[in-house]
C-alpha cells in the first residue's frame, strides 16, 4: 500500500532543477523561496544521496556554499542523521533518483523524513529530490543504477512528477520520446496523474493549496488527457 498524506497541510517546494544554464545554484528561485520562508529557515538537513560521481561531502559543501550567503546553515544527513529532526527544514538534492531512494530506505530516513514533513517541516527538493516527494519514483528520467528496497517514496503529493520535462526531440532520435513514456505511464496507471515540470519551474504546497511558480507551462498527463496538452495552468490544484 502506498503511503500518501497529501490531505495534511505540508509545506513543499519542488523544483525541476537547481541551476539554469550559466547561472549559479538556486539563483533563479532563491528570492522567491526566501520570500516564502520569511526568515523561518536558518538551518536545513541536506540529503545528498542522489549524488553518485559527486561525493556526498562535496555535494553538501556545494549546497552549503550556495545558501550560506542567505543565512541558511546546511548539515548533511550522511554526517548527522538527527538533523532531519533538529533542523528547520529538509532539503533533498538532485542526481540519480534510484540511488537516492535506495539510501533513503537503507538508512531508515525515508520514514523519518516523511514523519517530519507530515508534521509541517518545510521540504525543498530539486530534480530527484522532487521525484521522491511523489508516491513513487516511477516517473523519474534516471537509469536504475541500483535497486532500492521499494519504488515507494514519500507520498507527499497526490501525483507523480517528471522533472526536467521537455517535449523537444533531438534530430535523428529514434527512441521513445518523453511524451510517449508519460503517455505509457498514465495508460498503464489510469488512476494516476503526472506533472511534467519544465526547467525553471516549481510546485508549491502550503496551507493545503497547490500552486506552480516560475517558467511554464506545466504539462499535466492523465488517462483522459494522455498527451498532457490543452490543460490550462490555472487548473493545477494537485
Amino acid at each position: 500500500m502506498l503511503l500518501r498524506f497529501y490531505n495534511i497541510r505540508v509545506e513543499l517546494y519542488l523544483l525541476s532543477n537547481s541551476r539554469m544554464p550559466g547561472g549559479e545554484p538556486f539563483d533563479w528561485a532563491i528570492e522567491h523561496l526566501l520570500s516564502q520562508w520569511n526568515g523561518r529557515i536558518r538551518s536545513a538537513a541536506m540529503v545528498p544521496f542522489a549524488g553518485v560521481s559527486l561525493s556526498w561531502d562535496e555535494y553538501a559543501a556545494w549546497v552549503g556554499n550556495a545558501l550560506a550567503p542567505h543565512g541558511i546553515e546546511i548539515t548533511s544527513v550522511h554526517l548527522d542523521p538527527t538533523s532531519v529532526e533538529s533542523a528547520d527544514a529538509i532539503f533533498v538534492g538532485g542526481g540519480n533518483t534510484f540511488h537516492l531512494t535506495y539510501h533513503l530506505h537503507e538508512t531508515g530516513l525515508m520514514s523519518r523524513i516523511r514523519e517530519q514533513v507530515r508534521n509541517g517541516k518545510p521540504y525543498m527538493g530539486w530534480s530527484a529530490g522532487a521525484n521522491v516527494a511523489a508516491p513513487t519514483l516511477r516517473t523519474t528520467n534516471d537509469m536504475p543504477i541500483i535497486e532500492p528496497a521499494s519504488f515507494q517514496t514519500l507520498g507527499c503529493v497526490p501525483f507523480q512528477i517528471n522533472p526536467h520535462y521537455s517535449s523537444i526531440v533531438p534530430l535523428g532520435h529514434q527512441g521513445e520520446t518523453r511524451d510517449q513514456r508519460l503517455h505509457e505511464f498514465v495508460t498503464a496507471n489510469p488512476t494516476e496523474k503526472v506533472i511534467g515540470l519544465p526547467e525553471g519551474a516549481m510546485i508549491k504546497a502550503r496551507d493545503g493549496v497547490y500552486s506552480a511558480w516560475g517558467q511554464g507551462p506545466l504539462r499535466i498527463f492523465t488517462a483522459d488527457n494522455p498527451t498532457g496538452l490543452g490543460t490550462p495552468i490555472e487548473s493545477f490544484a494537485g
